[in-house]
C-alpha cells in the first residue's frame, strides 16, 4: 500500500494549489481583492508562480492562499499540506520538533507553522449547544503551571480548561475554554453563553456548579468523592473525562510544556480533531480537508503567534 504522502499534492507545488483551490473555492476562484468571480484568469508562463491568477475587474494578481493562514509564507504549499496532515492525522498532535526532523524545516518554522494550523482548526465564536432533551456534561481540569506562581497543594498554580460535551447518539462533541479560574463566578457566564437554557446539565457535585438548575431546565450530578460515576445509567461525566483522557495525553505527553498565552491555540485544536474524529465519520484525510477549508480569514504572523494575540 503506497503512502498517503505520495499523493501529487503532497509532493507538487502545482497540484498543491489545485488541490487548496478545490477546497477554498469549490464554486471556482474568487478574487480575495475584489470579491470577482467571473473575470479571473489563471496565469502561465514558465516564470509564473504557480497558482497565481490575475483579476480582470480589479486589476490585482493573487493566489488562493491570499488573506488565509498561508500568506506570506516562505514555505512550499506542498509542504504546509503535509504539515496540516500530520497534524489532523495524530490523535495526540505531534510536536514542533517531530515537524522540524519530518518536514526538514528549521525548528522556528515549523513552530510558527504549527500554530498557523492551529489557528486554522479554531472553531471560533459559535451558537449555544443543547435543547430540549439534549444532555450537555460539564466539567473542568488543570494543565501545566502558572508562571510566577509557587506551587502548593491543589491546582491554584495550574492553568484551568473547562468543556462542554454535547451528547448524541451519532458521537458528542466540545467545546473547551481556557478559563481565568474554576469559581462559579468564572465559569457560569461562559456555561450561560455557550449551553441554551432548556438543556439538561450534567456535572460532578464541585461546589461551582450548584446553582445551575436556576439556568437551565435540569442539572444531575454525580458525587465522585463518595465513589459514585454513574447514576440511573445516564446520569455520569464520564463523556468529558474520556476527552479530557485524550487531551491530557496531548498535552503532557506531546507538547509537554505550553505558555499560558498559547494554551487556547493548543484546546482549540485538540477539540478540532476530537470533533472530527472516526467515530463521527471524519478519516484523517477528510480531517485534513475540513482544517484546510477553514483557513481563509485567519491570518496569523509570527508576532502574533509568539505573543499569543489573534
Amino acid at each position: 500500500m503506497a503512502s498517503v504522502l505520495n499523493v501529487s499534492h503532497f509532493q507538487n507545488e502545482t497540484a498543491a494549489y489545485a488541490k487548496l483551490e478545490s477546497l477554498v473555492w469549490p464554486n471556482g476562484p474568487v478574487c480575495p481583492h475584489c470579491g470577482g468571480t467571473d473575470r479571473m484568469k489563471l496565469m502561465g508562463g514558465k516564470a509564473t508562480r504557480p497558482g497565481l491568477y490575475k483579476c480582470y475587474d480589479c486589476r490585482k494578481q493573487s493566489r488562493v492562499t491570499v488573506g488565509t493562514v498561508f500568506e506570506a509564507s516562505h514555505v512550499p504549499l506542498h509542504v504546509w499540506l503535509q504539515a496540516a496532515y500530520l497534524m489532523c492525522s495524530s490523535k495526540k498532535g505531534v510536536s514542533s520538533n517531530q515537524l522540524h526532523r519530518t518536514l526538514g524545516v528549521t525548528l522556528k518554522t515549523a513552530w510558527f507553522m504549527s500554530h498557523r494550523l492551529r489557528a486554522a482548526m479554531d472553531a471560533g465564536t459559535l451558537p449555544p449547544l443543547g435543547g430540549e432533551g439534549v444532555i450537555v456534561e460539564i466539567d473542568e481540569t488543570s494543565i501545566g503551571k502558572k508562571e510566577g506562581v509557587p506551587v502548593r497543594r491543589g491546582y491554584a498554580h495550574k492553568h484551568a480548561v473547562m468543556s462542554l460535551v454535547k451528547r448524541s447518539a451519532k458521537g458528542a462533541t466540545v467545546r473547551s475554554f481556557h478559563v481565568s479560574g474554576t469559581a462559579a463566578a468564572d465559569l457560569l457566564p461562559i456555561i450561560k453563553a455557550n449551553v441554551t437554557s432548556g438543556t439538561h446539565v450534567m456535572t460532578d457535585e464541585a461546589g461551582q456548579y450548584a446553582h445551575l438548575n436556576k439556568h437551565f431546565a435540569a442539572h444531575d450530578f454525580t458525587t465522585h468523592s463518595s465513589g459514585e460515576y454513574v447514576r440511573d445509567g445516564y446520569i455520569h461525566t464520564n463523556t468529558v473525562e474520556g476527552y479530557y483522557s485524550v487531551f491530557k495525553r496531548g498535552m503532557t505527553g506531546i507538547y509537554q510544556h505550553c505558555n499560558e498565552r498559547h494554551l487556547r491555540r493548543y484546546v482549540a485544536e485538540l477539540d478540532f480533531r476530537y470533533n472530527n474524529r472516526i467515530k463521527l465519520g471524519v478519516d484523517d484525510l477528510s480531517r485534513t480537508h475540513n482544517a484546510l477549508r477553514s483557513i481563509v480569514g485567519k491570518r496569523l504572523t509570527y508576532r502574533d503567534s509568539s505573543s499569543g494575540a489573534a
